[in-house]
């Protein structure tokens, strides 16, 4: 797995931005929040004493009652002693808490595991076995993570044999489990039989013994993989250099070098170092070689090269710049859940050829449109280039976990079966954190479209933070619109280097392009009061001027602003420079993230009192952005009554904006006037069997301005919601305003949203 990208991928950072992540707000990327109110003196007396002694007895006299009582059923301990940090070595315990936290992150992120990190400050193995094994009743699974081998053969088995809860290390088998889906997606485009194909594996660390050891498991003979080392190939007899692990993979060869063992070889899966897989060795390998290049950071061979001299080539690598990622977030998140959600007491090889499968099925599967969204121009079909799914596929949380859990009852593992398994998929859907994965979408889409973008208070430290995040992740060219000795002044200070491709500097004043854009502003509002020296002036002074304008002239894609401006200020500016998109209004939407929900609120940023078109219109506007994001629509029209009651001329107001929306015959679901709680909550929409919407809804369309933004705010600041936006969507050009005091890393979003172009 590619957990550190390489310096030549798309994505990239400077030490510095790493190190100001995790910095910043509080340091490190994990907190810890109750999921109780614990408001008053009685919440306060059942969460503690007296009323935990309830729970309490009820455990003891039935230990299963933890699973309900407690967060166990939903928690895992990542834990490492530091000794394999990823492609780092042995940098010891608290050097691998950063690596733990975020994949207790990933946990979070992917399959709404909740998860703690353990740094177990030993190297001794026994030591290790005995700090972990008497932590069972706190957790539901164990993900070891960073051991080095042989180490972490012996403290997962030894571990496995002595508790009752999933130990899964993750460098081993997850590896494995994604190679392995590939593998079989390869095997079928190359018409091959698992029995008799021939694998070469390099590498006998622990993901390269877990590989073999999972794809005999599937039904690759002993006698058709060979195992090779710095040594060369792992052969009976051999005494140099082995090992238990290694010795119950050894065969009866006459081959002693890795070249040896590659001429004919069908597969080759690479677990070493960058180069070991050379031209010479690919061309000895049978037609249709299929080739699994998972070094890290950088592969044993490259595509580029393979293909140079083997265009029948099947291509793999841990690379997320490359087709066909072998990426372990496809599988522990999802393994952990489904075995989390049977009660499992063990993640043995049926549930790790469960997940394989599954894989491999979903990429023969058509992708949903959120997948297709992130490549350029076409859709990724199954093929040579598309053998693994996608980290951001939707659909990974309810195809993989299922899968695992049925595995777990068929094998015997289960302590609690699943009953309904078509109700367990909806409820793993709604598990999904869709802002992230819009998120993720949009990223990826830009990268394969990299776009201009005009950061316009570019003499901001934030600002000039942003853009060379921006640039350093590939999403296209940052244009920084101030004094130009200002600027790298501000970025030197701030340990930033600007002086670089991809960062561009304009200052107004000494532009060849001032006297244009003052003409094209005098254009535009010389019959609204303003002289052309009115127009010069703004120009040169004032730096949204300048970048709308560029973004109005084609000199620049998108622009983003706001930190040190008033939303509306700079609105009014940006309205001065750029037209409405025929056919569109300009409305403002905010995404709003709340325990797995995303709900888009509209209008957040513009109309203050919408008529009854004007409310119809906003509709529109918010159903296509919310399809431009991936999400089906469904629109409430609010207001503070309910289809009629109370009665009121504002309710009135929405009631005939639904009028219009039936005479305009959308193509998405709506109806109103109904209050938020109606609208977002399936049982009290089910007191009126009338309601048009068949589920809560996803967009939320303000009866005015000052509603929305109140009540955003208030999502965010006392309902613990991430809201994104208000994103401004309806100009003809992408223009978005971050709020003021706006984080680089917010800034960055909102420049992304604007190169992706929500409209």
């Amino acid at each position: 797995m590619s957990r550190k990208e390489s310096p030549k991928t798309a994505i990239s950072f400077t030490d510095q931005e790493a190190l100001n992540f995790h910095q910043e707000g509080r340091p490190g990327k994990l907190e810890i929040s109750p999921t109780k109110p614990m408001a008053t003196q009685r919440d306060l007396s059942l969460a503690y004493s007296p009323g935990v002694a309830v729970p309490v007895r009820a455990i003891a006299e039935d230990p299963s009652r933890a699973f309900d009582y407690t967060t166990r059923g939903n928690l895992v301990a990542v834990i490492s002693n530091g000794t394999a940090i990823l492609g780092l070595g042995n940098l010891g315990a608290l050097a691998s808490k950063p690596v733990m936290e975020g994949k207790a992150v990933l946990f979070k992120r992917f399959a709404d595991v909740d998860s703690i990190d353990l740094e177990v400050d030993t190297q001794d193995v026994d030591e290790f076995i005995n700090a972990v094994r008497y932590l069972g009743p706190s957790f539901g699974g164990i993900n070891l993570e960073d051991i080095k081998a042989p180490d972490c053969f012996i403290i997962e088995q030894r571990l496995r044999e002595l508790m009752d809860i999933p130990v899964f290390h993750d460098d081993q088998h997850g590896t494995a489990i994604i190679a392995a889906a590939g593998l079989i997606n390869a095997l079928h485009l190359t018409g091959r039989d698992m029995k008799t194909t021939k694998v070469v594996c390099n590498g006998a660390g622990a993901a390269g013994i877990a590989c073999i050891e999972l794809i005999k498991a599937m039904g690759v003979s002993h006698e058709n993989v060979t195992l090779c080392d710095t040594k060369g190939v792992i052969y009976k007899g051999r005494e140099e250099g082995m090992n238990q692990w290694k010795s119950g993979h050894a065969i009866e060869t006459g081959n002693r070098t890795l070249y040896d063992a590659m001429k004919g070889a069908d597969v080759f899966f690479g677990v070493s170092v960058k180069g070991a897989l050379t031209q010479d060795m690919l061309r000895a390998m049978a037609p249709n070689p299929i080739i699994f290049a998972m070094a890290n950071p950088d592969p044993e061979i490259t595509p580029e090269e393979a293909h140079e001299v083997r265009d029948d080539a099947i291509v793999a690598t841990g690379r997320s710049d490359y087709p066909n990622q072998v990426n372990n977030v496809l599988g522990f998140p999802y393994i952990f859940r489904g075995a989390l959600d049977v009660r499992a007491t063990t993640i043995n090889d049926a549930m790790k050829v469960a997940c394989a499968e599954a894989l491999a099925r979903l990429a023969r599967e058509e992708v949903p449109d959120e997948v297709a969204a992130a490549y350029r121009g076409s859709r990724p079909k199954f093929g040579p280039e598309y053998i693994i799914p996608v980290p951001f596929d939707p659909r990974l949380i309810h195809a993989i976990p299922p899968a695992v859990a049925q595995a777990a009852m068929d094998s015997g593992v289960a302590g609690r079966p699943i009953v309904d398994m078509e109700a367990y998929k909806h409820e793993l859907s709604a598990r999904r954190d869709p802002v992230a994965g819009t998120l993720q979408r949009i990223f990826s889409k830009v990268r394969q479209q990299p776009k201009r973008v005009v950061f316009a208070e570019g003499e901001e430290e934030p600002v000039i933070r942003a853009a060379a995040s921006f640039v350093n992740q590939g999403l296209g060219e940052a244009i920084l619109i101030g004094r130009e000795d200002e600027i790298k002044s501000m970025a030197l200070q701030a340990g930033v280097e600007i002086d670089r491709p991809g960062i561009r500097i304009q200052n107004a004043r000494v532009s060849n392009r001032n006297a244009d854009y003052a003409a094209y502003l005098y254009a535009r509002l010389q019959r609204k009061g303003y002289l052309l020296r009115d127009c010069q002036r703004m120009v040169n002074n004032d730096r949204n001027y300048w970048g709308a304008i560029m973004v109005a002239r084609g000199d620049a894609d998108a622009m983003v602003t706001g930190l040190t401006r008033n939303y509306s200020v700079a609105l009014d500016t940006v309205q001065s420079c750029l037209d409405v998109k025929p056919g569109h209004r300009m409305i403002g939407v905010s995404l709003a993230l709340a325990r797995g929900r995303t709900v888009l609120i509209a209008d957040t940023a513009v109309i203050d009192m919408p008529t009854a078109e004007e409310l119809a219109d906003i509709a529109e506007e918010a159903a296509h952005v919310a399809r431009r994001l991936g999400y089906e629509p469904r629109v409430a029209m609010l207001a503070y009554s309910t289809f009629g009651h109370p009665k009121g001329e504002r309710s009135e107001k929405v009631q005939e904006a639904v009028r219009i929306l039936d005479r305009r015959r959308v193509d998405f679901e709506y109806d109103g006037e109904m209050a938020a709680d109606v609208a977002l909550n399936m049982d009290k929409m089910g007191v009126y069997p009338f309601c048009r919407l068949k589920g809560p809804a996803n967009i939320l369309v303000m009866p005015a301005f000052h509603s929305a933004s109140i009540s955003t705010k208030m999502l965010q600041e006392l309902g613990g919601s991430t809201v994104i936006g208000p994103l401004l969507v309806g100009l003809d050009k992408p223009v978005q305003i971050v709020p003021m005091g706006a984080k680089d890393s917010e800034i960055v979003n909102m420049a992304a949203i604007a190169a992706y172009n929500v409209t």
